[in-house]
């Protein structure tokens, strides 16, 4: 999967951090709640615009950051 076809930055935008396209849901807001333990359902039931691959996604966005 290629995170940057679910994830993009726009300036006007969440302050231009990282969100999940055509939401308002900072990546970061996925990644905490993954590092809570929560479930990809789990989240996507708080946050029902989310997909699976939207929580992948993120995943994979941070472990690129991290590389």
């Amino acid at each position: 999967m290629d995170w940057r076809e679910r994830i993009a930055t726009d300036p006007g935008v969440c302050h231009g951090q990282a969100c999940i396209k055509g939401t308002r849901i900072p990546v970061a807001v996925v990644l905490d709640n993954l590092a809570a333990g929560l479930g990809a359902e789990e989240i996507i039931a708080s946050y029902p615009p989310l997909s699976v691959d939207d929580v992948r996604a993120a995943t994979a966005y941070a472990a690129e950051l991290a590389r």
